[in-house]
């Protein structure tokens, strides 16, 4: 390790209180430990002081926009003082739309609905699913995967530069990478989207818990990300950007909220005069506790300073990536090269090990919780496998029986609420398990390893 890492270790914060910090679970053999919660990547624990932002505000619970109580004005504030407090925190230009939606799959679904006609879309095989797949309807050019991030942006150049240069154009790419944890050129790309006459919508689902985000410093036109990958409970999420192409598209939801003016028309149907702000694509009755809770979280990031936090996630990074160096037979995958900047998210195989029995006998064995499978991202870790990207496969599941070889992965990610102890623990049951087995049997049940009993 180096003195300059060892110096962060001994000044940086301590770990942000998070739910299930003190959760016990059993072992296969025998006693309890505590649970070490190493699967960030899939869903944060909610931050403590979020948790009790929202228990303080449950008995003044209240409709939302339409109510004359007194319950149901302080909902509204709380509900619009969180749009206020997330755009800041995203540094939003002072003309773009922040919608509450319920996670970073449904805020690009709805950006996908409001594309414009004959759009053509450009989107790396690298993404996550919720990034790959919302744009069927439209013309989409699925980009091989990039080794370094200069291919990524020479390869997003060469694409652009031979469409129709008159058609609308959307770029759709990751800030950090789910299987791999690398930060990708969101600027650059940004830039070479802009010089071709198309736009760029940053999934900031896996970044935004890491690093702090800028709409106008990476000069995204949409950003999007889930709350319950940024430390507040599930249900809610996050499209900020550029008004005019959602104002003009109908409404993602028809219903309450969105609507303005509804008369009968003539013909005896009804007509529709739609709102042209967020509320017309947040139909329904809000989810107020999942925008305050994204609010919180946001406020609690903030408060904690990202420089700290981004200074002992370094330091655990290594600590873990050090740490499986270490041991015969991993290999940690990677796009860019162990050189590249990265959150903390990290994916590798072992040499001889089904991944799905090695996470099971990590859960069971030790207490450890982390992700085996493909991660919601197939022809990435297919690629990365060097498997064929357009082999089907099951998401999270394993393809072959403990002790056979299976094409997927073991993904281990923590953050601003991980200590030191749970990846130690990590790394010495990684250690143990290579040198000397699993200490107990196991069998494939619905597609998963399990413990055999």
């Amino acid at each position: 390790m180096s003195v300059s890492t060892t110096a962060v270790a001994q000044t940086v914060c301590a770990p942000l209180p998070v739910l299930g910090r003190d959760v016990t679970v059993p072992l296969v053999t025998g006693g309890e430990v505590t649970y070490a919660a190493l699967d960030y990547a899939a869903s944060t624990p909610a931050l403590q002081r979020v948790w009790d932002d929202v228990a303080a505000y449950a008995p003044y619970y209240g409709s939302v926009h339409r109510g004359a109580g007194y319950l149901s004005q302080l909902s509204t504030d709380l509900f619009e003082n969180a749009r206020r407090t997330v755009t800041e925190f995203l540094d939003c230009r002072s003309d773009d739309q922040l919608i509450f939606t319920r996670s970073t799959t449904d805020s690009l679904n709805l950006l996908a609905r409001a594309l414009p006609a004959d759009c053509q879309v450009f989107v790396f095989e690298t993404e996550h699913h919720a990034s790959l797949l919302p744009w069927q309807d439209a013309r989409v050019t699925c980009l091989d995967a990039p080794r370094t991030p200069r291919q990524a942006v020479e390869t997003l150049e060469r694409a652009l530069a031979e469409r129709d240069p008159y058609g609308p154009a959307l770029v759709c790419v990751t800030g950090a990478s789910n299987v791999t944890g690398e930060l990708w050129p969101v600027r650059e790309l940004a830039a070479a989207a802009h010089a071709h006459g198309a736009r760029i919508v940053l999934d900031a689902a896996q970044l935004a818990p890491h690093h702090p985000v800028s709409v106008r410093d990476l000069d995204v036109d949409w950003i999007a990300f889930s709350g319950h990958k940024l430390y507040a409970p599930f249900g809610s999420g996050v499209l900020a950007g550029r008004a005019d192409w959602l104002v003009a598209a109908d409404p993602y939801l028809a219903g309450g909220g969105a609507s303005r003016k509804v008369t009968r028309s003539e013909d005896g149907g009804v007509d529709v005069e739609w709102h042209e702000g967020a509320a017309r694509h947040e139909a329904g009755s809000p989810n107020v506790i999942g925008a305050y809770s994204i609010a919180s979280a946001c406020k609690a990031l903030t408060e904690a300073g990202f420089d700290t936090l981004v200074a002992r996630e370094r330091y655990l990074i290594e600590k873990v990536r050090t740490g499986l160096a270490e041991v015969p037979g991993v290999r940690i995958l990677s796009l860019f090269g162990d050189d590249a900047p990265r959150v903390g998210v990290i994916s590798f195989v072992v040499e001889g090990w089904n991944s799905s029995h090695f996470a099971a006998a990590l859960s069971a064995e030790y207490g450890i919780g982390v992700r085996d499978g493909l991660f919601c991202a197939h022809p990435l870790v297919r690629t990365l496998l060097g498997g064929d990207p357009q082999t089907p496969g099951e998401c999270g599941a394993p393809e072959a029986a403990p002790g056979e070889k299976s094409l997927n992965a073991i993904r281990v990610s923590f953050g601003a609420g991980t200590p030191d102890e749970h990846v130690e623990r990590f790394v010495n049951a990684v250690r143990e398990l290579v040198a000397d087995g699993a200490r107990w049997q196991y069998r494939t049940e619905d597609g998963r390893c399990v413990p055999a009993v």
